[in-house]
C-alpha cells in the first residue's frame, strides 16, 4: 500500500489534535500545523507515534506567506498531499452586532475565512500538480453554518462563508480528482464547550444546559470521509449531540 499524506490545521488541540492522532495511528504521515508547536514532541512520544511520521509546521493560517511556506515544506518533504483537514478557526467572544469592533470582526474573517481559503488554495495547487493527481479536502464548518446562536454574528457569518468555499471548490475540483467536503460539528465535549454543559443562552432569551457528544464521534466521522475513494465524496455532513437543541423548537 502506498503511503498516504495528510495536513491538519489547528492540530495542537481539540478536534484537530484528535483527528491528527487518529490518522497517525492508522499509518498516515501527518503534517501538524499550528501556531504553537512546542508540545508536539512530547505528545507524539506519549502516544508512541514514530516521529518520522509527523511533520511539525509552525504557521499562522491568517498569514498567506506562512501558509505558502508550510505547504512548500510538505511538497519538499513528501512530494504530495492526499488529505487536507482544514480545521483551524476561532470562536470570538459572544457579542451583539453593535458591540463587535472592526478589529474583532477582521480577526474572525482573517482566520476563519481567509486562513481557510489560503490552506485550501495551497492544497488545491499541490493536488493538481502531483502525480497521481488529486486528493481530498475536508473543511470544518459548524452547526453555525446552518443556524446562529445568540450573539454570534462574526462566527456565524464566517462559517456560512465556509459553506460557499466548500461548494465552489468541490465544483472546481472535479476536473482534477479533488474531492472537497465539509463537516459541520455541534457541541463536542471539550474545554471550549464547558460553558454549554453549565448553561448557555438560548434563542428565547433563557439559559439552559446543552447536551454534548464525545470527541470520538467526530473523529470517526472525519476518518470515514478521509478514507473514501476519490470517486466518492461526502459533500456535507452534520454530527451533533443527539439531544442538542438544534432542530425542532428546542
Amino acid at each position: 500500500m502506498q503511503p498516504q499524506y495528510a495536513l491538519v490545521t489547528g492540530a495542537s488541540s481539540g478536534i484537530g489534535q484528535a483527528c491528527a492522532l487518529a490518522l497517525l495511528q492508522r499509518g498516515w504521515h501527518v503534517a501538524l500545523l499550528a501556531r504553537r508547536t512546542e508540545g508536539f514532541g512530547p505528545w507524539l512520544l506519549a502516544h508512541n507515534i514514530d516521529p518520522t511520521q509527523a511533520l511539525i509546521l509552525g504557521a499562522d493560517i491568517a498569514k498567506e506567506e506562512d501558509v505558502q511556506n508550510a505547504f512548500a515544506r510538505v511538497e519538499s518533504q513528501w512530494g504530495r498531499l492526499d488529505l487536507l483537514f482544514n480545521n483551524a478557526g476561532i470562536f470570538p467572544t459572544g457579542q451583539l452586532p453593535d458591540e463587535v469592533t472592526g478589529a474583532s470582526w477582521r480577526t474572525a474573517v482573517e482566520v476563519n475565512i481567509n486562513g481557510a481559503f489560503y490552506c485550501l488554495s495551497a492544497a488545491f495547487s499541490l493536488m493538481k500538480r502531483q502525480r497521481p493527481m488529486g486528493g481530498r479536502i475536508i473543511n470544518n464548518g459548524s452547526i453555525s453554518a446552518h443556524a446562529p446562536r445568540p450573539a454570534s454574528i462574526a462566527y456565524t457569518t464566517t462559517k456560512h462563508a465556509i459553506t460557499g468555499l466548500t461548494k465552489a471548490a468541490n465544483l472546481d475540483g472535479r476536473a482534477f480528482q479533488i474531492a472537497v467536503g465539509q463537516i459541520d460539528i455541534g457541541n463536542v465535549a471539550s474545554d471550549m464547550t464547558q460553558a454549554m454543559a453549565q448553561g448557555i443562552q438560548q434563542a428565547n432569551g433563557g439559559v439552559m444546559p446543552e447536551a454534548r457528544m464525545d470527541m470520538q464521534g467526530v473523529v470517526d466521522t472525519v476518518m470515514n470521509m478521509a478514507h473514501l475513494p476519490l470517486s466518492a465524496n461526502v459533500l456535507f455532513t452534520t454530527i451533533m449531540a443527539t439531544n442538542m437543541p438544534f432542530v425542532g423548537r428546542g
